[in-house]
């Protein structure tokens, strides 16, 4: 690791119940958020650095309320201004977050290019779970497949949401798996080289095997992970999707396309390319799908799933999600 971990906190209402938030001074009346205390003395301790940044109390700024609470339990917020953090060439950018419960919130993560995470949302994540996650290494796989017919290399990381970069030769489904791996909340960098000259096919359906074992290399034990996925609306199209990271294989695709073809892929690959990820993934994979627009409907399919994983590859707790004691 090099440099400074640091966690940039937006917002008091981060802190504290939204409703409770910034600026009073009784505390009968604030509410913190579940676990905070115990969750920011735990990363403190992992080397963790704490920067609150809030309209109330910028760092440097001095004392107010919250502040002077939080340091009565040993948390205490570090002094340097935001705007040094923006230059530093100190900050372990790699392992540093920004932290908010807003959309708005995060464009300084997008200022510092540090990853962000949630409180509020589908994809919220409480304090303790925070804690967990930064303490744990990333959930990060590689695959390379090489066969007659294709040369695969393709990296996830199941904690990072960026890089996402995709080149297959076929520039719609470079577009539909860019869609994956966006609305999957995951880092996806594939390349193949095919003999597209001969079929899409192959691509296609290689893409999809090596994707698959990347996910399912990454989740490791699956302790902790959500496991089910499920939907999505596009314009005139919905997709229905749901999701189980069994370890058990099937896949269902129910739908009609009214082209034969959309940017160079053929329609007809389309339930394939699910079957084979499941296939790769072990995991049962049922998409259903209806609309109008060819484009529509695949990029509908495509989104749906990316969303059905983002809910199955979080990580809420320790626990394996399995009566069998296995998956």
């Amino acid at each position: 690791m090099s440099g400074i971990p640091v966690l940039f906190i937006e917002g008091d209402e981060a802190l504290v119940e939204p409703d409770t938030a910034t600026g009073n001074s009784d505390l009968a009346k604030v509410r913190l958020r579940p676990g905070v205390f115990a969750a920011l003395l735990e990363l403190v301790r992992a080397g963790y650095r704490l920067v609150r940044v809030s309209d109330a109390a910028r760092p440097g700024d001095g004392p107010d309320f919250l502040q002077s609470l939080f340091a009565s339990q040993g948390v205490e917020f570090d002094s340097t201004p935001v705007a040094e953090w923006l230059s530093s060439a100190g900050i372990d950018r790699e392992s540093s977050r920004v932290i908010g419960d807003r959309d708005g919130d995060f464009d300084l993560a997008a200022r510092l290019g540090v990853a962000r995470l949630r409180l509020t949302g589908d994809d919220a994540a409480t304090w303790p779970e925070i804690a967990a996650r930064l303490r744990r290494p990333d959930r990060v796989a590689q695959v390379i497949r090489k066969t007659k017919e294709t040369d695969i290399a393709v990296t996830v990381n199941l904690d990072r949401e960026t890089p996402v970069a995709i080149a297959t030769g076929i520039g719609f489904f470079d577009h539909m798996l860019e869609q994956v791996a966006r609305h999957g909340g995951f880092s996806l960098d594939l390349a193949c080289r095919g003999d597209l000259e001969v079929d899409e096919h192959h691509t296609v359906e290689d893409c999809a095997l090596a994707l698959g074992q990347a996910l399912r290399e990454a989740l490791g034990d699956k302790r902790g992970i959500g496991r089910y996925g499920f939907v999505l609306p596009m314009d005139e199209a919905l997709a229905q999707v749901a999701i189980d990271l069994s370890g058990r294989s099937y896949a269902v695709f129910t739908g009609h396309f009214g082209r034969d073809t959309v940017g160079g892929l053929p329609t007809e690959l389309v339930p394939h390319f699910f079957r084979s990820l499941a296939d790769s993934l072990g995991a049962a994979i049922h998409v259903e799908v209806r609309g109008e627009n060819t484009h529509h409907m695949i990029e509908a399919c495509f989104k749906g799933v990316g969303r059905a994983l983002r809910r199955a590859f979080r990580v809420r707790g320790t626990e394996l999600p399995s009566s069998k004691g296995v998956l």
